[in-house]
Formats: C-alpha cells, sequence, structure tokens
C-alpha cells in the first residue's frame, strides 16, 4: 500500500471528490427518509461546486483519491439556524469523507490533523465542526482527537435531526495531534 499524502485538492480532482463524497455519505441513505436524504445529497453538490473560501483537501494513494474534506476560514461557513445564520468566528471543518474502502486506515484521522494544524496556522483559539448522531465513527475520531460537545453551535434541520456542534481548543502550547 502506498504512503498517504495529504494535499490541496487540485481543479481536475473535482469529479473524483464528488464521488468520493457521495460514496462516503451513502451509508447515511438509511437513516434518512428519501426526500430528506435527496435534499441531503443536493447540498453536498452545491457545496463541492464551489469551496470557496474554504481549502479543500484530499488524502490521496499514489494517484488515488481516498479521502477529502473541506476547511473553512473564521467567518468562512455560516451554518443555518432555525431560519437565522449561525457566523462562525473559527474556522469549520465539513464534508470529511473518506472511501468506504479505506476506512479504519487514518485517513480521516490524518485529514482531520491537517485542519487542526492549518487552524493553528492562523492562531485559532478553536476549531470547530458540526456532526449528527447517525454519524458514528465519526464523532469516535472526533472524541479522540479531544473535540468537545459545543451546544451552543446546535441548529435543527429538520424537526427530528439536530446537528450537533463540536469544538477543538487549540492552545499553542498543546502538542500536535496524532495523524
Amino acid at each position: 500500500m502506498s504512503e498517504l499524502l495529504i494535499r490541496e485538492a487540485r481543479p481536475h480532482e473535482r469529479e473524483a471528490i464528488r464521488a468520493l463524497t457521495l460514496a462516503a455519505y451513502t451509508e447515511y441513505a438509511a437513516h434518512m427518509p428519501p426526500p430528506y436524504w435527496e435534499a441531503y445529497c443536493l447540498n453536498i453538490v452545491a457545496t463541492l461546486a464551489d469551496v470557496a473560501p474554504a481549502a479543500q483537501l484530499v488524502a490521496a494513494r499514489g494517484a488515488t483519491l481516498v479521502g477529502t474534506v473541506l476547511l473553512y476560514p473564521p467567518h468562512g461557513f455560516t451554518a443555518p439556524q432555525g431560519g437565522a445564520l449561525l457566523a462562525l468566528p473559527t474556522p469549520e471543518v465539513r464534508l470529511l469523507a473518506v472511501a468506504p474502502a479505506e476506512r479504519g486506515r487514518g485517513v480521516g484521522a490524518a485529514l482531520m490533523a491537517e485542519c487542526v494544524r492549518r487552524a493553528r496556522g492562523l492562531g485559532s483559539p478553536a476549531l470547530s465542526l458540526h456532526t449528527t448522531d447517525m454519524m458514528q465513527a465519526a464523532q469516535r475520531l472526533y472524541a479522540r482527537m479531544g473535540f468537545v460537545r459545543a451546544p451552543e453551535l446546535d441548529f435543527q434541520l429538520m424537526p427530528d435531526l439536530t446537528i450537533t456542534g463540536y469544538r477543538l481548543g487549540l492552545s499553542p502550547a498543546a502538542a500536535d495531534l496524532p495523524g
């Protein structure tokens, strides 16, 4: 197996990133009514069609993309919250995706460690993200990395679906996270 490389996405990789992200998120289709799943897929596709101002990172093994993530700068991502907007003062991680065949091989951890490194490089006091209860593997990864619940970042997407906020404090003296 070739070495894992984390780098900026290249313009010609847009379609591969879209396909990888949708493949990674397909497992959640069974947890949502079809209209909500279809809307979620449309949101993913729309987000990936124009990622600015986010940094789009990929994990590659040789020429094969095996993971991707978006890292928004402070105030770069605005989440809906009950019809209002929640502007985030810290960098925000979105759409962490690992190819199903690569799960459990450190791809997600490596992508998240790069997001932490970049957020620290910006001098940010914290890194935030949103997830849901159906994303158990992701929540375990975030907990191992030291992310803690930040209920003030929560928002209700649907009557029975709360998007939960998490935050990682980034003190300058903190040791780098394992990748």
